[in-house]
Protein backbone atom coordinates (compact mmCIF):
# COMPACT_ATOMS: atom_id res chain seq x y z
CA UNK A 1 0.00 0.00 0.00
CA UNK A 2 1.92 2.66 -0.92
CA UNK A 3 1.45 6.40 0.36
CA UNK A 4 0.70 7.78 -3.36
CA UNK A 5 -1.57 4.98 -4.05
CA UNK A 6 -5.61 5.34 -4.39
CA UNK A 7 -6.59 2.47 -1.75
CA UNK A 8 -4.08 4.45 0.70
CA UNK A 9 -5.46 7.65 0.05
CA UNK A 10 -9.10 7.79 0.07
CA UNK A 11 -9.80 4.30 2.27
CA UNK A 12 -7.06 3.80 4.51
CA UNK A 13 -5.67 7.09 5.73
CA UNK A 14 -9.20 8.26 6.41
CA UNK A 15 -10.58 5.19 8.44
CA UNK A 16 -7.13 5.12 10.01
CA UNK A 17 -7.61 8.75 11.32
CA UNK A 18 -11.11 8.62 12.14
CA UNK A 19 -11.08 5.86 14.09
CA UNK A 20 -7.85 7.42 16.33
CA UNK A 21 -9.28 10.27 16.81
CA UNK A 22 -12.94 8.49 17.67
CA UNK A 23 -11.12 6.24 20.01
CA UNK A 24 -8.84 9.01 21.18
CA UNK A 25 -12.34 11.21 22.98
CA UNK A 26 -13.06 8.20 25.35
CA UNK A 27 -9.43 6.50 25.64
CA UNK A 28 -5.69 7.12 24.67
CA UNK A 29 -4.85 3.40 25.67
CA UNK A 30 -7.64 2.26 22.67
CA UNK A 31 -6.98 4.89 20.01
CA UNK A 32 -3.43 3.48 20.73
CA UNK A 33 -4.04 0.03 19.87
CA UNK A 34 -6.26 1.25 17.00
CA UNK A 35 -3.20 3.13 15.79
CA UNK A 36 -0.93 0.07 16.61
CA UNK A 37 -3.25 -2.38 14.67
CA UNK A 38 -4.00 -0.74 11.67
CA UNK A 39 0.05 -0.32 11.38
CA UNK A 40 0.34 -4.31 11.13
CA UNK A 41 -2.52 -4.11 8.89
CA UNK A 42 -0.49 -1.60 6.38
CA UNK A 43 2.25 -4.17 6.34
CA UNK A 44 0.35 -6.99 6.10
CA UNK A 45 -0.90 -5.59 3.17
CA UNK A 46 2.85 -5.53 1.60
CA UNK A 47 3.61 -9.10 3.09
CA UNK A 48 0.80 -11.20 5.00
CA UNK A 49 3.68 -13.96 5.47
CA UNK A 50 5.89 -11.78 6.89
CA UNK A 51 3.70 -10.05 9.30
CA UNK A 52 4.02 -12.89 12.23
CA UNK A 53 7.91 -12.41 11.79
CA UNK A 54 7.07 -8.76 12.62
CA UNK A 55 5.14 -9.44 15.49
CA UNK A 56 7.44 -11.76 17.21
CA UNK A 57 10.33 -9.63 16.74
CA UNK A 58 8.61 -6.85 18.15
CA UNK A 59 7.45 -9.26 21.42
CA UNK A 60 11.24 -10.75 21.76
CA UNK A 61 12.48 -7.37 21.69
CA UNK A 62 10.07 -5.77 23.91
CA UNK A 63 10.72 -8.49 26.58
CA UNK A 64 14.65 -8.48 26.29
CA UNK A 65 14.21 -4.94 26.52
CA UNK A 66 11.63 -5.61 29.87
CA UNK A 67 14.44 -7.56 31.32
CA UNK A 68 17.08 -5.50 30.97
CA UNK A 69 15.77 -2.69 32.16
CA UNK A 70 14.51 -4.74 35.47
CA UNK A 71 18.10 -5.48 36.34
CA UNK A 72 19.48 -2.12 35.30
CA UNK A 73 17.01 -0.05 37.03
CA UNK A 74 16.08 -2.16 39.76
CA UNK A 75 19.69 -2.79 41.10
CA UNK A 76 23.05 -1.08 41.19
CA UNK A 77 24.51 -4.87 41.67
CA UNK A 78 27.66 -5.64 39.54
CA UNK A 79 26.18 -8.85 39.02
CA UNK A 80 22.73 -7.67 37.64
CA UNK A 81 24.36 -5.46 35.18
CA UNK A 82 26.50 -8.27 33.88
CA UNK A 83 23.09 -10.27 33.41
CA UNK A 84 21.60 -7.54 31.94
CA UNK A 85 24.59 -7.55 29.31
CA UNK A 86 24.25 -11.26 28.38
CA UNK A 87 20.57 -10.38 27.60
CA UNK A 88 21.21 -7.04 25.25
CA UNK A 89 24.33 -9.49 23.48
CA UNK A 90 21.58 -12.04 23.17
CA UNK A 91 19.19 -9.46 21.95
CA UNK A 92 21.28 -7.85 19.23
CA UNK A 93 22.45 -11.01 18.28
CA UNK A 94 19.21 -12.38 17.21
CA UNK A 95 17.83 -9.41 15.57
CA UNK A 96 21.59 -9.45 13.19
CA UNK A 97 21.38 -13.58 12.89
CA UNK A 98 17.57 -12.51 11.57
CA UNK A 99 18.93 -9.69 9.23
CA UNK A 100 21.72 -11.46 8.24
CA UNK A 101 19.99 -14.48 7.32
CA UNK A 102 16.64 -12.75 5.33
CA UNK A 103 19.49 -9.77 3.35
CA UNK A 104 22.45 -11.37 3.15
CA UNK A 105 21.77 -15.43 3.07
CA UNK A 106 21.10 -15.43 -0.53
CA UNK A 107 24.42 -12.90 -0.90
CA UNK A 108 26.87 -15.14 0.60
CA UNK A 109 25.40 -18.42 -0.94
CA UNK A 110 26.03 -16.45 -4.57
CA UNK A 111 29.64 -15.69 -3.35
CA UNK A 112 30.19 -18.98 -2.29
CA UNK A 113 29.02 -20.40 -5.46
CA UNK A 114 31.49 -18.15 -7.62
CA UNK A 115 34.76 -18.92 -5.29
CA UNK A 116 34.43 -22.53 -5.62
CA UNK A 117 32.35 -23.06 -9.32
CA UNK A 118 30.04 -24.63 -8.70
CA UNK A 119 26.37 -24.09 -8.98
CA UNK A 120 23.46 -25.04 -6.51
CA UNK A 121 19.64 -25.17 -6.84
CA UNK A 122 18.89 -23.23 -3.63
CA UNK A 123 15.37 -21.21 -2.90
CA UNK A 124 15.86 -17.71 -2.75
CA UNK A 125 14.83 -16.13 0.44
CA UNK A 126 12.45 -12.96 0.32
CA UNK A 127 13.83 -9.73 1.64
CA UNK A 128 10.76 -9.14 4.10
CA UNK A 129 9.90 -5.45 3.34
CA UNK A 130 11.40 -3.14 6.17
CA UNK A 131 13.17 -5.70 7.91
CA UNK A 132 16.71 -2.95 8.23
CA UNK A 133 14.55 -0.29 9.60
CA UNK A 134 12.41 -2.19 12.07
CA UNK A 135 15.71 -4.39 13.12
CA UNK A 136 17.93 -1.10 13.40
CA UNK A 137 14.95 0.21 15.62
CA UNK A 138 14.91 -2.05 18.10
CA UNK A 139 18.65 -2.52 18.23
CA UNK A 140 18.54 0.64 19.72
CA UNK A 141 15.89 0.59 21.93
CA UNK A 142 18.38 -2.40 23.71
CA UNK A 143 20.97 -0.34 23.52
CA UNK A 144 19.70 2.58 24.98
CA UNK A 145 17.72 0.00 27.57
CA UNK A 146 20.90 -1.11 28.54
CA UNK A 147 22.94 2.38 28.63
CA UNK A 148 20.74 4.84 29.86
CA UNK A 149 17.43 2.77 31.83
CA UNK A 150 14.25 2.51 29.97
CA UNK A 151 11.04 2.86 32.08
CA UNK A 152 8.22 2.65 29.41
CA UNK A 153 6.75 -0.60 29.82
CA UNK A 154 3.61 -0.45 27.64
CA UNK A 155 3.42 -3.40 24.96
CA UNK A 156 0.64 -1.25 23.35
CA UNK A 157 3.59 1.88 23.13
CA UNK A 158 6.11 -0.17 22.41
CA UNK A 159 4.62 -2.17 19.44
CA UNK A 160 3.62 1.18 18.05
CA UNK A 161 6.39 2.83 18.44
CA UNK A 162 8.15 0.07 16.32
CA UNK A 163 5.25 -0.73 13.66
CA UNK A 164 4.12 3.33 13.25
CA UNK A 165 3.15 2.70 9.64
CA UNK A 166 4.72 6.62 8.73
CA UNK A 167 8.19 5.14 9.43
CA UNK A 168 7.89 1.55 9.34
CA UNK A 169 8.78 0.88 5.37
CA UNK A 170 11.36 3.20 4.58
CA UNK A 171 12.69 4.92 8.51
CA UNK A 172 13.19 7.13 9.99
CA UNK A 173 15.41 5.18 12.14
CA UNK A 174 13.71 5.73 15.54
CA UNK A 175 14.56 5.94 19.15
CA UNK A 176 12.12 5.12 21.36
CA UNK A 177 12.86 8.74 23.44
CA UNK A 178 11.45 10.45 20.00
CA UNK A 179 8.42 8.51 20.41
CA UNK A 180 7.00 6.97 23.23
CA UNK A 181 7.11 9.81 25.46
CA UNK A 182 4.76 11.47 22.72
CA UNK A 183 2.08 8.26 23.07
CA UNK A 184 1.56 9.00 26.75
CA UNK A 185 1.00 12.15 26.26
CA UNK A 186 -3.22 13.05 26.10
CA UNK A 187 -3.08 15.86 23.11
CA UNK A 188 -1.79 12.90 20.85
CA UNK A 189 -4.95 11.57 20.82
CA UNK A 190 -7.26 14.71 20.43
CA UNK A 191 -7.57 16.37 16.56
CA UNK A 192 -5.78 19.57 16.39
CA UNK A 193 -6.83 21.03 12.99
CA UNK A 194 -3.65 23.30 12.34
CA UNK A 195 -1.32 20.02 12.34
CA UNK A 196 -4.01 18.71 10.68
CA UNK A 197 -3.48 21.58 7.93
CA UNK A 198 0.28 21.36 8.29
CA UNK A 199 0.46 17.55 7.94
CA UNK A 200 -1.75 17.64 4.90
CA UNK A 201 0.42 20.37 3.08
CA UNK A 202 3.60 18.70 3.79
CA UNK A 203 2.27 15.58 2.83
CA UNK A 204 0.79 17.27 -0.45
CA UNK A 205 4.48 18.29 -1.21
CA UNK A 206 5.70 15.02 -0.60
CA UNK A 207 3.32 13.64 -3.42
CA UNK A 208 4.73 16.41 -5.90
CA UNK A 209 7.90 15.40 -4.98
CA UNK A 210 7.15 11.66 -5.61
CA UNK A 211 4.81 11.09 -8.21
CA UNK A 212 5.87 14.58 -10.46
CA UNK A 213 9.74 15.18 -10.06
CA UNK A 214 11.12 11.55 -9.12
CA UNK A 215 9.01 9.40 -11.02
CA UNK A 216 8.89 11.98 -14.03
CA UNK A 217 12.94 11.99 -14.46
CA UNK A 218 13.03 8.49 -13.68
CA UNK A 219 12.38 7.30 -17.17
CA UNK A 220 15.80 8.98 -18.18
CA UNK A 221 18.09 7.25 -15.89
CA UNK A 222 16.69 3.80 -16.25
CA UNK A 223 17.16 3.67 -19.84
CA UNK A 224 21.19 4.02 -19.80
CA UNK A 225 21.18 1.68 -16.44
CA UNK A 226 19.57 -1.08 -18.09
CA UNK A 227 21.11 -0.43 -21.91
CA UNK A 228 24.53 -0.47 -19.79
CA UNK A 229 23.57 -3.82 -18.12
CA UNK A 230 22.96 -5.32 -21.50
CA UNK A 231 25.82 -4.31 -23.02
CA UNK A 232 25.89 -1.14 -24.79
CA UNK A 233 27.94 1.96 -24.43
CA UNK A 234 25.94 5.21 -23.94
CA UNK A 235 27.75 8.63 -25.37
CA UNK A 236 29.08 10.80 -23.13
CA UNK A 237 25.96 12.71 -23.42
CA UNK A 238 23.28 9.79 -22.65
CA UNK A 239 25.89 9.05 -19.50
CA UNK A 240 25.75 12.39 -17.94
CA UNK A 241 21.99 12.59 -18.41
CA UNK A 242 21.60 9.09 -16.62
CA UNK A 243 23.95 10.17 -14.06
CA UNK A 244 22.39 13.51 -13.19
CA UNK A 245 18.92 11.51 -14.10
CA UNK A 246 19.20 9.20 -10.99
CA UNK A 247 20.90 11.97 -8.73
CA UNK A 248 18.06 14.07 -8.69
CA UNK A 249 15.54 10.52 -9.47
CA UNK A 250 16.91 9.31 -5.59
CA UNK A 251 17.53 12.83 -4.08
CA UNK A 252 13.18 13.25 -4.76
CA UNK A 253 12.08 10.21 -4.16
CA UNK A 254 13.71 10.07 -0.84
CA UNK A 255 12.64 13.26 -0.28
CA UNK A 256 9.43 12.93 -1.09
CA UNK A 257 9.15 10.15 1.27
CA UNK A 258 10.27 12.24 3.80
CA UNK A 259 8.10 14.96 3.52
CA UNK A 260 4.56 12.47 3.75
CA UNK A 261 6.23 10.56 6.83
CA UNK A 262 6.72 13.33 8.71
CA UNK A 263 3.09 15.14 7.44
CA UNK A 264 1.19 11.96 8.42
CA UNK A 265 2.68 12.09 11.75
CA UNK A 266 1.36 15.94 11.88
CA UNK A 267 -2.08 14.51 11.17
CA UNK A 268 -1.80 11.88 13.85
CA UNK A 269 -0.16 15.01 16.49
CA UNK A 270 3.11 12.97 16.35
CA UNK A 271 6.34 14.38 15.61
CA UNK A 272 8.97 12.36 13.99
CA UNK A 273 12.08 13.75 13.25
CA UNK A 274 13.58 15.17 10.47
CA UNK A 275 15.27 12.73 8.50
CA UNK A 276 16.50 15.19 5.59
CA UNK A 277 17.42 17.92 5.02
CA UNK A 278 18.69 19.15 1.29
CA UNK A 279 21.92 17.34 0.97
CA UNK A 280 22.71 18.57 -2.45
CA UNK A 281 23.43 22.10 -0.99
CA UNK A 282 26.27 20.95 1.32
CA UNK A 283 29.56 22.57 0.49
CA UNK A 284 31.99 19.14 1.86
CA UNK A 285 30.92 15.55 2.06
CA UNK A 286 30.77 15.62 5.85
CA UNK A 287 27.90 17.98 5.48
CA UNK A 288 26.34 15.64 3.26
CA UNK A 289 26.26 12.83 5.42
CA UNK A 290 24.32 15.41 8.80
CA UNK A 291 21.82 16.26 5.92
CA UNK A 292 21.05 12.89 4.23
CA UNK A 293 18.97 10.16 6.01
CA UNK A 294 20.00 11.91 9.35
CA UNK A 295 18.58 8.99 11.20
CA UNK A 296 20.99 6.39 9.46
CA UNK A 297 23.82 8.97 9.80
CA UNK A 298 23.01 9.54 13.43
CA UNK A 299 22.45 5.31 14.16
CA UNK A 300 25.94 4.40 12.32
CA UNK A 301 27.95 7.18 14.58
CA UNK A 302 26.13 6.11 17.87
CA UNK A 303 26.10 2.23 17.53
CA UNK A 304 29.12 2.30 15.31
CA UNK A 305 31.23 4.43 14.76
CA UNK A 306 31.74 5.81 18.80
CA UNK A 307 31.96 2.53 20.07
CA UNK A 308 34.78 1.68 17.54
CA UNK A 309 36.66 4.06 19.33
CA UNK A 310 35.40 7.53 17.62
CA UNK A 311 38.06 9.79 17.45
CA UNK A 312 39.15 9.16 20.79
CA UNK A 313 42.16 6.99 19.72
CA UNK A 314 44.37 9.27 17.21
CA UNK A 315 43.82 10.17 13.76
CA UNK A 316 44.78 6.76 12.24
CA UNK A 317 42.24 5.02 14.35
CA UNK A 318 39.50 7.95 13.35
CA UNK A 319 39.99 7.20 9.92
CA UNK A 320 39.72 3.61 10.03
CA UNK A 321 36.73 3.84 12.06
CA UNK A 322 35.40 6.10 9.58
CA UNK A 323 35.98 3.31 6.43
CA UNK A 324 34.75 0.17 9.00
CA UNK A 325 31.33 2.60 9.47
CA UNK A 326 30.92 3.43 6.43
CA UNK A 327 31.65 0.24 4.65
CA UNK A 328 29.07 -1.41 6.46
CA UNK A 329 26.51 1.31 6.49
CA UNK A 330 26.82 0.54 2.53
CA UNK A 331 26.10 -3.22 2.98
CA UNK A 332 23.08 -2.07 5.11
CA UNK A 333 21.68 -0.57 2.28
CA UNK A 334 21.50 -4.08 0.16
CA UNK A 335 23.48 -7.04 -0.57
CA UNK A 336 26.06 -6.11 -3.54
CA UNK A 337 29.36 -5.58 -3.94
CA UNK A 338 28.15 -2.42 -5.34
CA UNK A 339 26.70 -0.92 -2.28
CA UNK A 340 29.45 -2.20 -0.36
CA UNK A 341 31.94 0.06 -3.02
CA UNK A 342 29.38 3.15 -2.82
CA UNK A 343 29.94 3.32 1.03
CA UNK A 344 33.71 2.45 0.84
CA UNK A 345 34.01 5.22 -1.66
CA UNK A 346 32.00 7.51 0.83
CA UNK A 347 34.43 5.99 3.66
CA UNK A 348 37.28 7.51 1.90
CA UNK A 349 35.79 10.86 0.82
CA UNK A 350 34.86 11.19 4.20
CA UNK A 351 38.90 10.16 5.42
CA UNK A 352 40.33 12.93 2.87
CA UNK A 353 37.36 15.66 4.19
CA UNK A 354 38.65 15.21 7.99
CA UNK A 355 42.45 15.29 6.78
CA UNK A 356 42.22 18.66 4.91
CA UNK A 357 40.05 19.80 7.02
CA UNK A 358 42.53 19.12 9.97
CA UNK A 359 45.11 20.42 8.17
CA UNK A 360 43.70 23.90 6.84
CA UNK A 361 42.66 24.66 10.18
CA UNK A 362 46.21 24.09 11.08
CA UNK A 363 47.75 26.41 8.97
CA UNK A 364 44.91 28.55 7.67
CA UNK A 365 42.32 28.64 9.60
CA UNK A 366 40.17 31.05 7.30
CA UNK A 367 40.62 29.29 4.14
CA UNK A 368 37.48 27.07 5.15
CA UNK A 369 35.31 29.88 6.15
CA UNK A 370 35.95 32.01 2.54
CA UNK A 371 33.43 31.96 0.28
CA UNK A 372 35.21 31.00 -2.95
CA UNK A 373 36.37 27.92 -0.79
CA UNK A 374 33.19 26.55 -0.11
CA UNK A 375 31.46 26.67 -3.31
CA UNK A 376 34.49 24.76 -5.00
CA UNK A 377 33.45 22.79 -2.25
CA UNK A 378 30.24 22.23 -3.04
CA UNK A 379 30.68 21.50 -6.62
CA UNK A 380 33.62 18.89 -5.45
CA UNK A 381 31.30 17.45 -3.12
CA UNK A 382 28.58 17.05 -5.85
CA UNK A 383 30.61 15.83 -8.27
CA UNK A 384 31.85 12.92 -5.92
CA UNK A 385 28.35 12.52 -4.46
CA UNK A 386 27.08 11.74 -8.11
CA UNK A 387 30.29 9.64 -9.05
CA UNK A 388 29.27 7.67 -6.07
CA UNK A 389 25.60 7.39 -6.92
CA UNK A 390 26.66 5.90 -10.33
CA UNK A 391 27.43 2.15 -8.02
CA UNK A 392 24.72 2.61 -5.95
CA UNK A 393 22.25 2.41 -8.86
CA UNK A 394 24.08 0.07 -11.44
CA UNK A 395 23.34 -3.51 -10.95
CA UNK A 396 27.04 -4.68 -11.55
CA UNK A 397 30.45 -3.25 -11.17
CA UNK A 398 30.82 -3.52 -14.92
CA UNK A 399 27.88 -1.65 -16.08
CA UNK A 400 28.70 1.21 -13.44
CA UNK A 401 32.37 1.49 -14.58
CA UNK A 402 30.79 1.12 -18.44
CA UNK A 403 28.37 4.89 -17.11
CA UNK A 404 31.71 6.51 -15.31
CA UNK A 405 34.22 5.79 -18.26
CA UNK A 406 31.54 7.16 -20.88
CA UNK A 407 30.93 10.37 -18.65
CA UNK A 408 34.78 10.90 -18.60
CA UNK A 409 34.58 10.22 -22.49
CA UNK A 410 34.76 14.04 -23.77
CA UNK A 411 35.33 12.20 -27.52
CA UNK A 412 32.08 10.71 -27.42
CA UNK A 413 30.42 14.26 -26.93
CA UNK A 414 27.27 14.58 -29.76
CA UNK A 415 24.62 17.04 -30.20
CA UNK A 416 21.51 16.65 -28.11
CA UNK A 417 19.72 16.81 -31.32
CA UNK A 418 21.83 13.80 -32.92
CA UNK A 419 19.90 10.63 -32.60
CA UNK A 420 20.77 8.80 -29.33
CA UNK A 421 19.27 5.34 -29.50
CA UNK A 422 19.35 4.39 -25.38
CA UNK A 423 16.42 7.51 -25.27
CA UNK A 424 15.24 7.49 -28.67
CA UNK A 425 14.01 3.88 -28.38
CA UNK A 426 12.39 4.32 -25.71
CA UNK A 427 10.24 7.61 -26.94
CA UNK A 428 12.92 9.61 -24.80
CA UNK A 429 14.13 13.11 -25.97
CA UNK A 430 17.65 14.07 -24.11
CA UNK A 431 17.29 17.99 -24.67
CA UNK A 432 14.00 17.33 -22.83
CA UNK A 433 15.92 14.70 -20.19
CA UNK A 434 18.48 17.47 -19.58
CA UNK A 435 16.14 20.93 -19.28
CA UNK A 436 14.53 18.06 -17.10
CA UNK A 437 18.03 18.03 -14.98
CA UNK A 438 18.92 21.30 -14.57
CA UNK A 439 14.72 22.60 -13.27
CA UNK A 440 15.35 20.03 -10.54
CA UNK A 441 18.91 20.86 -9.93
CA UNK A 442 17.66 24.53 -9.61
CA UNK A 443 15.12 23.08 -6.99
CA UNK A 444 17.59 21.25 -5.40
CA UNK A 445 20.88 23.33 -5.26
CA UNK A 446 18.68 26.03 -4.94
CA UNK A 447 15.32 26.85 -3.08
CA UNK A 448 14.76 26.74 0.76
CA UNK A 449 13.94 22.75 2.36
CA UNK A 450 11.03 21.36 2.68
CA UNK A 451 11.43 21.18 6.57
CA UNK A 452 11.21 24.92 6.86
CA UNK A 453 8.34 25.36 4.55
CA UNK A 454 5.93 22.85 6.60
CA UNK A 455 6.97 24.49 9.99
CA UNK A 456 6.29 27.96 8.61
CA UNK A 457 2.98 26.45 7.14
CA UNK A 458 2.33 24.94 10.64
CA UNK A 459 2.97 27.92 12.19
CA UNK A 460 1.10 29.89 10.29
CA UNK A 461 -1.77 27.86 10.81
CA UNK A 462 -1.51 28.00 14.95
CA UNK A 463 -1.61 31.88 14.37
CA UNK A 464 -4.55 32.01 12.59
CA UNK A 465 -7.35 29.80 13.28
CA UNK A 466 -9.18 30.57 10.22
CA UNK A 467 -6.33 29.75 7.83
CA UNK A 468 -6.67 25.69 9.06
CA UNK A 469 -9.75 25.14 6.63
CA UNK A 470 -8.51 26.78 3.71
CA UNK A 471 -5.17 25.36 4.10
CA UNK A 472 -6.97 21.45 4.53
CA UNK A 473 -9.01 22.45 1.31
CA UNK A 474 -6.16 23.26 -0.61
CA UNK A 475 -3.85 20.64 0.18
CA UNK A 476 -6.53 17.86 -0.58
CA UNK A 477 -7.40 19.03 -3.39
CA UNK A 478 -4.18 19.21 -4.70
CA UNK A 479 -3.02 15.91 -2.84
CA UNK A 480 -6.23 14.13 -5.08
CA UNK A 481 -5.34 15.72 -8.27
CA UNK A 482 -1.62 13.62 -7.60
CA UNK A 483 -2.90 10.73 -6.56
CA UNK A 484 -5.27 10.44 -9.64
CA UNK A 485 -2.56 11.38 -12.13
CA UNK A 486 -0.95 8.32 -10.00
CA UNK A 487 -3.39 5.46 -10.62
CA UNK A 488 -4.37 6.93 -14.25
CA UNK A 489 -0.42 5.69 -14.97
CA UNK A 490 0.22 2.24 -16.90
CA UNK A 491 2.87 1.25 -13.62
CA UNK A 492 3.14 2.87 -10.09
CA UNK A 493 6.78 2.78 -8.76
CA UNK A 494 7.29 2.29 -5.07
CA UNK A 495 9.56 4.46 -2.93
CA UNK A 496 13.70 3.10 -3.48
CA UNK A 497 14.29 2.94 -0.04
CA UNK A 498 11.61 1.06 0.16
CA UNK A 499 14.06 -1.92 -1.13
CA UNK A 500 16.75 -1.29 1.93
Amino acid sequence: MLFTSALFAFVYLPIVLFGFFALGRYSSRFAAMWLFFASVVFYGYWMPEFTILLLGSICWNFGVGSRISALINNSDNYEHRRYARRWLIIGISLNLLLLGYFKYANFFIDNLMLLSNQHWQIERIILPIGISFFTFTQIAFLADTYQKGIREYAFVHYGLFVTYFPHLIAGPVLHHAQMMPQFREAKTYKINTANLAGGLAIFAMGLFKKIVLADGISPYADAIFNAAELGSIPSFNEAWIAALAYTFQLYFDFSGYSDMAIGLSWMFNVKLPYNFNSPYQASSISEFWRRWHISLSSFLREYLYIPLGGNRKGPVRRYLNLIITMLLGGLWHGASWNFVFWGGLHGGYLVINHGFQAIASKFNRGLIANSLFKWTGWLLTILLVIIAWVFFRATSFSSALTILNAMANIQSVTSLNAIHPMLWNLGLAPDLGLLFCLILGGLAFLLPNSNHLGEQILSFCRGRTSASPIVIGMSVTIATLFVLINSLRSSVSAFIYFNF
